[in-house]
């Protein structure tokens, strides 16, 4: 549960990187920056560039994705016009020349330093061609299992079950029977299931339906928990890898995750960490064994 933890808070730190980078997909960050200087508006003297919705979207990611399409533009533009207002009357009373602002002003600058280092030496080595190649070392590892197709008709008792069995046994269609007595929410398609494999579905139900020899078989009434099943194979198959197409997204966030968790280690050796507070310290010092343990095991899996 503590490793658990840990890899979660790297995780997480991991999201709130990728959210600010999501964002080209809204905005098409890289045609912005392409254009940093194109005017869009003007607040008084002040100009509001593309560059500058770039780097509203990046900070108002969340929002932005609740927001239709096409209202976000205008929606940056209003925040700008806010800021440019707002900013401008903080210099007039000297707001500016405060600890706090300069304070906070080495923050910001240092968190977007972290988003480009994160866009540029992170996020870039995530190519669609990494992608692939891992997509092929994938897909020549997987192993098919067996898969079955099957339909069958959910009746509450026993001497229902028979009943419907010995209609079957006669040459009733079973699809227009699943219809009529199944109480399942699949009676409606005939009680088609679709291809599951080992493991999908509840045991007797399971054992049942890989115990059907060749399609158009029918099994004897089962028992499970949800009642006695009738069950009628429709095909059988062995499993396929699915398409890169189809895991792209999920192959893309395990690379980043890994380039983040490489770089992130590489610019950490070395690095002293002092910290003031014993009790802060211990628990920091608590979550790092953790994290290196969490990792020794994902490295040994």
């Amino acid at each position: 549960m503590r490793n658990s933890s840990v890899r979660l808070m790297r995780a997480v730190s991991l999201a709130v990187l990728m959210a600010a980078t999501s964002v080209a997909g809204v905005m098409a960050q890289s045609q912005a920056i392409e254009n940093a200087d194109a005017l869009v508006a003007m607040v008084g003297d002040e100009p509001i560039t593309e560059a500058d919705l770039a780097f509203a979207a990046e900070d108002m990611a969340q929002d932005l994705s609740q927001m239709p399409p096409e209202e976000r533009r205008a929606f940056l533009v209003r925040i700008l016009i806010d800021m440019k207002v707002m900013s401008g009357a903080a210099r007039e009373a000297g707001m500016d020349q405060t600890e706090i602002f300069a304070q906070r002003q080495k923050y910001l600058e240092e968190r977007a330093l972290r988003r480009a280092y994160f866009n540029e030496a992170i996020a870039g080595a995530v190519t669609e061609e990494a992608a692939r190649a891992e997509y092929d070392a994938f897909v020549q590892q997987f192993e098919p299992q067996d898969e079955v197709r099957a339909s069958h008709i959910l009746v509450e008792t026993e001497e229902e079950a028979n009943q419907i069995k010995a209609e079957l046994d006669g040459g009733a269609d079973f699809a227009e029977l699943a219809k009529e007595h199944s109480i399942d929410p699949g009676a409606a398609n005939g009680g088609d299931l679709g291809f599951f494999g080992q493991g999908m579905m509840v045991k007797p139900f399971e054992d049942a339906a890989f115990a059907l020899a060749n399609p158009g078989d029918v099994s004897a009434p089962v028992q499970s928990q949800f009642g006695w099943h009738i069950i009628k194979l429709e095909e059988k198959r062995q499993s396929a890898p699915p398409s890169f197409e189809q895991v792209a997204p999920q192959i893309q966030n395990q690379l980043l995750m890994r380039s983040f968790t490489e770089k992130v280690d590489e610019l950490m050796a070395g690095v002293e960490i002092k910290i003031e507070d014993a009790d802060l310290k211990a628990k920091f010092d608590a979550q790092e064994a953790a994290e290196a343990e969490a990792a020794a095991q994902e490295a040994a899996e």
